[in-house]
C-alpha cells in the first residue's frame, strides 16, 4: 500500500470512528471534543508555519475557525446571561486573532488563542457531572 493510500484509509477510519463517538456523546462531551479539536488544529497550524507549509497553515486555521463557529452556535445567550455574552465575545476575539495569525504567519498569536481556549476548556472540564 502506498503512503498516500495508507493515509487516505487511515483518514477514513478516523472519520468513521469520530462520527460514532459523536453519536454517543452528550452535549457537554461534544463541546469538550470541539475544544480539543481546536487545540489540535492550532498545533498543526503552528507546525505548518514552522515548516513553511503555508497551505497547511491556512487549512488548519480555517478548520480551527470553523470549530470556533460551532462553539459560538452552541452558546445560549438567552439562558446564559452575562456569562454567555462574555463567552461569545471571547470566541469572537479568538476568531479575529486566528485570521490575524494567518495573515501574519504568527505563532505568537496562535499561542495566545491556544492559551485562551485551554483556559475555557479547563473551566468546562471542571463542571461537575451532575450539571452536565
Amino acid at each position: 500500500m502506498t503512503p498516500v493510500a495508507y493515509r487516505n484509509n487511515a483518514n477514513k477510519y478516523a472519520a468513521v470512528h469520530a462520527e460514532s463517538v459523536m453519536d454517543d456523546a452528550s452535549p457537554h462531551k461534544l463541546i469538550q471534543m470541539l475544544m480539543s479539536g481546536f487545540l489540535m488544529r492550532v498545533n498543526a497550524a503552528k507546525g505548518g508555519i514552522e515548516r513553511g507549509d503555508f497551505q497547511e497553515k491556512s487549512v488548519q486555521i480555517s478548520k480551527a475557525a470553523a470549530i470556533v463557529g460551532g462553539l459560538i452556535d452552541g452558546v445560549d445567550t438567552e439562558k446564559g446571561g452575562d456569562i454567555a455574552a462574555n463567552l461569545m465575545s471571547l470566541y469572537e476575539y479568538i476568531n479575529t486573532r486566528l485570521f490575524q495569525a494567518s495573515a501574519e504567519n504568527s505563532i505568537e498569536i496562535l499561542d495566545e488563542v491556544q492559551t485562551l481556549m485551554r483556559e475555557i476548556k479547563q473551566a468546562w472540564d471542571a463542571i461537575p457531572k451532575m450539571y452536565q
